[in-house]
């Protein structure tokens, strides 16, 4: 995540030259963009209606790929909608690590695999290809839950040798996705780490995290717990279109008012921007966010590793069609004229002059509302476990 924070950049007169200069040369790396390479993979309408994804490709790693083609007589118009299905996962641990540079947490909890809300941007999206499934649709309707995610967390915040450092969750697939109405294994998650006094970070696109208000104010009143609202667009027709069964703009507002009144620290997370879509409302958002109480906020450039550029491409045609090339120019000048460049430090912001000008957008909306002008460092001194039960024998 791209915190607003002063920055070493050239003055904005050098930034003006270098995009005059610049078009040509990212012009002469960027590839023609085929409208129809996808079209095999393209599902009807009406069986992803209220689904993000247009297409459902296979599996990177599989041996096969196959692809819907009508022979005909219209059998493709008899085929089932997509269902959402439930599969149980039984993990032998539940933190998950990580050593990257360029962010902020070191461990992080996901609670489910895939996400019901269908985001089509989504950057976890490649990861359902190791389930030998989709990015597509398969993402969005075939998801793996893990109902024993509360006692392996507390079984391994027991261990004498763990050291307490903030977990991070939804930082992959949200945990207050649609079955976590439910299923309730996030609540399951906070009640632990509220036992232990244990800081967590979350961040989510959904209202439903006002349900844990009992359990999220106490804790932020010791300072262990912060709150990220990711708004995309305050657009609801937008919205529907890109991250179809997420919170709508307004309720995502109205979940950062409900969260600040009762007393627990919100960020506001532009994210992702993208070129010509949604990137004219950056201020907007924040101005929204901040009159609903949020302190900070940050913003993450539209990513596209892997399956992801399939998957926006074609989702532009589908929706945009009139600027899908504009839009993808725009993201490739981004990234050197790729469409991702994952080097640490500029996969979360991109470089170029398209994507310094973003980020002073940013920076100078946040900074004139008074966004960051502290930042909360949530508490680990107070992280204690519990005594565990004594024998029935002790009470004699």
């Amino acid at each position: 995540m791209r915190q607003a924070r002063p920055s070493a950049r050239p003055p904005a007169t050098q930034a003006l030259k270098r995009r005059d200069a610049e078009p040509a040369s990212i012009s002469a790396r960027i590839a023609p963009v085929d409208p129809l390479a996808h079209a095999g993979h393209r599902i009807d309408p009406e069986r992803r209606r209220g689904r993000g994804a247009t297409i459902n490709p296979g599996g990177r790693f599989e041996a096969e790929q196959r692809f819907d083609e009508d022979d005909g007589w219209g059998s493709l118009g008899e085929l089932p909608p997509f269902k959402t299905e439930v599969s149980i996962e039984k993990p032998r641990t539940i933190i998950t690590r990580n050593d990257s540079p360029d962010i902020s947490f070191d461990r992080s909890i996901n609670p489910y695999r895939g996400c019901e809300h269908g985001c089509v941007y989504c950057f976890a999206r490649p990861s359902h290809a190791y389930l030998g499934l989709s990015p597509g649709l398969d993402f969005e309707t075939k998801l793996t839950a893990k109902p024993d995610a509360a006692a392996l967390l507390e079984k391994e915040l027991s261990s004498p040798s763990y050291q307490p450092r903030t977990i991070a969750i939804g930082t992959n697939t949200d945990a207050y996705q649609p079955i976590e109405k439910k299923l309730r294994i996030m609540r399951g998650i906070l009640e632990v780490l509220a036992k232990f006094n244990h800081p967590v970070g979350i961040v989510t696109k959904s209202a439903l995290v006002q349900r844990d208000i009992d359990i999220l104010a106490p804790m932020a009143e010791k300072g262990l717990v912060k709150v990220a609202l990711s708004v995309t667009t305050l657009d609801a027709k937008l919205s529907r279109g890109m991250e179809p069964r997420a919170a709508s703009p307004a309720k995502r507002i109205e979940t950062i008012r409900k969260l600040s009144e009762a007393g627990i620290p919100v960020t506001v997370l532009v994210a992702p921007i993208i070129p010509a879509v949604n990137e004219h409302e950056i201020e907007r958002i924040l101005d929204a966010a901040k009159a609903a109480g949020a302190r900070e906020a940050g913003y993450v450039l539209l990513r596209l590793p892997l399956e992801v550029k399939d998957l926006v491409q074609d989702w532009l045609v589908t929706h945009h069609p009139d600027k899908m090339r504009h839009v993808v120019s725009l993201i490739r000048s981004t990234r050197g004229g790729k469409d991702y460049d994952a080097a640490w430090g500029q996969r979360q912001v991109g470089s170029g002059p398209y994507a310094w000008m973003i980020g002073r957008r940013f920076e100078m909306a946040a900074e004139r509302l008074g966004f960051n002008t502290a930042r909360l460092r949530l508490r680990s001194d107070l992280f204690v476990k519990p005594e565990k039960e004594k024998a029935q024998l002790s009470l004699f």
